[in-house]
């Protein structure tokens, strides 16, 4: 029942550079973002005196800017996907797509 086009994707020699290209990558994205979360969450969590030292004069404490980074982060390593997903990946995919659909 396993389509041949899809046998012949999985086998060509392009299709496991793009895999051996994006999942590490993921992977690698996906763990500084647990690590960044939960890292913060753990501060919210265990430390709560740090978070709510005041900044300046103001009423502003520390786990603002600190959240603010939380999600920055996020934003900045999901454009950084994007980009590299949109420049790099796409192109070997329309490359594999090629060579296969000869």
């Amino acid at each position: 029942m396993s389509d041949p086009l899809v046998e012949k994707i999985q086998n060509h020699p392009k299709y496991k550079e793009l895999r051996a290209k994006r999942n590490p990558l993921g992977i690698v994205l996906s763990i500084l973002m647990l690590i960044v979360y939960y890292g913060y969450i753990s501060l919210i969590a265990f430390d709560k005196e740090l978070l709510a030292q005041p900044i300046g004069e103001g009423v502003t404490s520390l786990g603002i800017p600190i959240g603010l980074g939380v999600i920055l982060f996020t934003i900045g390593i999901t454009v950084f996907y994007v980009l590299l997903a949109n420049n790099k990946f796409d192109a070997m995919t329309e490359e594999l797509l090629k060579d296969v659909s000869k």
